[in-house]
């Protein structure tokens, strides 16, 4: 049955979409079609839609792509900033929006929509599609600014007066930028390779994270591939257009670079003079984020605000339909009157509270996909197994009076799988044969004058109708009443049915459950508390110490409990291979193990970062929220290769100058690589954070998905920044002072 508002049964109609098909499009369809229908409607009688996911749809693309046009306008500021130079600035402005666009192209062709993911998949990109075009155009810039730029002077704090005479005649500049694009491609082409093999495992999800988490990974991919592209063919021609000028400043007149190398010049030199207390310190911070593991709690996907909530109370067996009608109806009508006064849901559930009926709220898209997957309408559902169904509903009673006390608990139900009500009419043979009745006369009554019975068709033109006959619902609602219902003998005598059968109320099976061939009751437990993980291990414990499960039965443990542990065990193989595609391709970028383990650190201080700031926004482990790691480390990666490449490119050129070669070269060699080469190192780090920090301020439909995948990349970011401009370069310094006194120290050839 169905009641709308308190006030009476309606008639109710759910839409069903094709697997594969549009949502918008076939909602669109809809609205237009009942459009034409309601006014060929009788009068007085007209069509209400209820629940239109076409407003979370609307909501959530408006909300991405707010948060897409915010990132875009952030990260173009941080470029000028840093570049200081507009016409310079503008070549990865420009080259942005051209790679957003081209993404959409293998997205129509693969029939990947716009979505909450798909969107977000860009609006995560965003900050590293323009690394690429970053680094050749400031390495390009740089070639044309300072010709003479020599990397083992102290400091680029004392430039020269005449700085802008150095710039490289304008006849010459077409010809420095081409070769400053063709220097830079090779650690350009493996730092993105590392971001997109990096981000693979997000591909081999499975099941419904998979479904959700694929088009992030395809549109991300799918960008970066255009960025990839552009980088190497569109970046290359608007440098000859832009970076052109017969008097460019140099870096060292950059007032911002200026301000950075300032501050950070004193902290590098202090790090390299006190070069085991740095690492002391900085490896300290590991064993100080492990507790935080422990502090966050575990859930299988945020929860997305929808916009609607789904109130589901389970009413107990037995209830009759006219009962249940006018429960119904209260329900509704107090839910109407709470919904006008913009109720909370804490305040909703308390004016709620029926006896026997425990209240269940979700939101509809959940539950939908939660009943499909599991037939667990709650986020939490136990499912008893076993042989006699009076076990499983005296264990499941059991199960209901322990979660009651348990913190985080909303409500409990468990099933009452032996608990049906029944009416029994057993006909008395000798009875019937006293008054020359048969069975099926008797049969026949009960049918007709209880169930109904089709007598007859009614014809409405082109409409036909069955007739069904049977007693009014007064003469047939209580035992008394079904007592005294005529049966016709042959003589024509009316004899009452109470004295023919017996009949009596009896109790059984509402419902068989049957899974993995035993019989099943189910527990529905319906959660306060987003830490489904930790909610789960107090209840495990609680039921160990106070539920006696008879042998031969068992309990699982499902709802989306159960999709956050196949994910556990799925994350568990991903991540690692995650670590190993990067170390690979470091090996392959270096050629060297050790360098590549050095990169490989900032990975590991990456993690630290995003932990904590995890846990500061209050974020439980998720799906979404292992997938912002995972992105983490193939960007966390990419700072690490710049810093080394320029180091080697640093000392190379002491190296190539020959002479007798000390320590205090070396260290003055890792000065200037760190410091020298500041400004590019902190534009690519900038950008990534600043394209993701609208993400973090947004509060739309949707943003409840992406921020947990964000938080992890902004933190991570933040540690590992620190760690390779501070840390990086101590361990390269040691690396290097020790092969010196081995005989073995040599030029990379590495440059950039």
């Amino acid at each position: 049955m169905a009641e709308l508002d308190g006030k009476g049964e309606v008639v109710g109609g759910i839409v069903v979409m094709r697997f594969g098909e549009n949502a918008l499009n076939v909602i669109d369809g809809v609205k237009a079609k009942l459009q034409e229908v309601q006014h060929s409607l009788p009068p007085g009688m007209k069509i209400v839609p209820t629940y239109d996911r076409s407003v979370l749809i609307g909501d959530s693309i408006n909300t991405l792509r707010h948060t897409l046009i915010e990132e875009s306008i952030v990260v173009s500021l941080v470029i000028i900033i840093f570049l200081f130079h507009f016409r310079s600035a503008l070549i990865p402005i420009l080259a942005l929006p051209i790679a957003v666009l081209a993404s959409f192209i293998p997205m129509y062709y693969l029939d990947v929509t716009s979505n909450i993911m798909s969107l977000g998949g860009l609006a995560l990109a965003i900050g590293v599609l323009v690394d690429a075009s970053i680094v050749m155009v400031e390495n390009a810039y740089r070639h044309v600014s300072e010709p003479d730029d020599t990397p083992d002077k102290e400091s680029n704090n004392g430039a020269s007066a005449d700085a802008e005479s150095r710039t490289v005649p304008y006849d010459e500049q077409p010809r420095v930028i081409v070769r400053a694009a063709k220097q830079v491609a090779r650690p350009i082409f493996f730092s993105l390779a590392i971001i997109v093999i990096s981000f693979v495992p997000v591909f081999l999800l499975e099941a419904q994270e998979g479904r959700m988490f694929r088009p992030l990974a395809f549109t991300k991919t799918f960008a970066m591939m255009a960025a990839s592209i552009l980088s190497i063919t569109l970046v290359p021609v608007l440098m000859i257009i832009f970076i052109r000028g017969k008097r460019l400043k140099p870096e060292s007149q950059n007032p911002i670079s200026r301000l950075f190398a300032w501050l950070y010049e004193p902290i590098i030199r202090l790090a390299l003079r006190w070069k085991w207390a740095a690492l002391l310190v900085n490896f300290a911070v590991i064993p100080l984020t492990i507790p935080l593991l422990f502090m966050i709690g575990s859930e299988f996907m945020p929860p997305l605000y929808e916009g609607a909530q789904l109130y589901m109370p389970t009413s107990p067996p037995g209830l009759s339909i006219t009962e249940a009608t006018r429960l119904l109806q209260v329900q509704d009508k107090v839910l109407r009157t709470l919904l006008t006064l913009e109720t909370l849901q804490a305040e909703m559930d308390e004016q709620l509270q029926f006896p026997g009926f425990p209240n269940v709220w979700t939101q509809p898209i959940r539950n939908r996909l939660d009943m499909l997957l599991t037939g667990i309408k709650t986020p939490v559902g136990i499912k008893i197994l076993g042989s006699d169904l009076n076990e499983i509903q005296r264990i499941g009673g059991d199960i209901e009076r322990t979660l009651q006390g348990i913190p985080g608990t909303r409500s409990v139900y468990a099933e009452r799988v032996a608990q049906g009500y029944f009416t029994d009419i057993r006909i008395d043979r000798d009875a019937i044969a006293r008054h020359g009745l048969m069975v099926g006369d008797v049969e026949d009554v009960i049918e007709s004058a209880i169930g109904g019975q089709n007598i007859t068709r009614t014809i409405e033109g082109r409409e036909r109708y069955p007739v069904n006959v049977r007693y009014e619902r007064s003469f047939r609602e209580n035992l008394p009443d079904l007592q005294r219902i005529f049966v016709k003998t042959p003589t024509g005598a009316q004899i009452p049915l109470a004295q023919l059968a017996e009949i009596t109320l009896t109790t059984g099976p509402a419902m068989i459950r049957d899974e993995s061939g035993q019989l099943a009751g189910y527990v529905y437990v319906d959660t306060a508390t987003t830490d489904i993980g930790g909610y789960v291990d107090r209840a495990k414990r609680a039921i160990g110490e106070q539920v006696k499960l008879s042998s031969g039965y068992t309990l699982l443990w499902t709802g989306q409990y159960e999709f956050q542990v196949r994910a556990r065990e799925r994350f568990k193989v991903l991540i690692p291979l995650v670590f190993f595609i990067i170390f690979l391709l470091l090996y392959l970028t270096f050629h060297s193990a050790s360098e590549a383990t050095i990169v490989m650190l900032s990975v590991v201080y990456a993690m630290t970062g995003g932990v904590i700031l995890q846990w500061l926004l209050g974020y439980n482990f998720s799906v979404a929220v292992w997938v912002g790691y995972i992105a983490l480390y193939g960007v966390a990666v990419q700072t690490g290769v710049v810093m080394v490449v320029y180091l080697h490119e640093a000392l190379d050129k002491r190296l190539r100058q020959g002479g007798m070669l000390t320590e205090a070269d070396i260290r003055q060699a890792t000065i200037s690589g760190s410091v020298l080469r500041l400004r590019p190192k902190l534009m690519t780090v900038s950008v990534v954070m600043a394209a993701l920090v609208p993400i973090l301020w947004s509060t739309g439909v949707g943003s409840d998905i992406m921020k947990p995948i964000a938080a992890p990349i902004i933190g991570g970011m933040v540690t590992s920044t620190i760690h390779v401009l501070i840390i990086t370069p101590v361990i390269f310094y040691l690396m290097k002072t020790r092969a010196l006194r081995r005989g073995t120290l040599r030029a990379s050839g590495m440059r950039l």
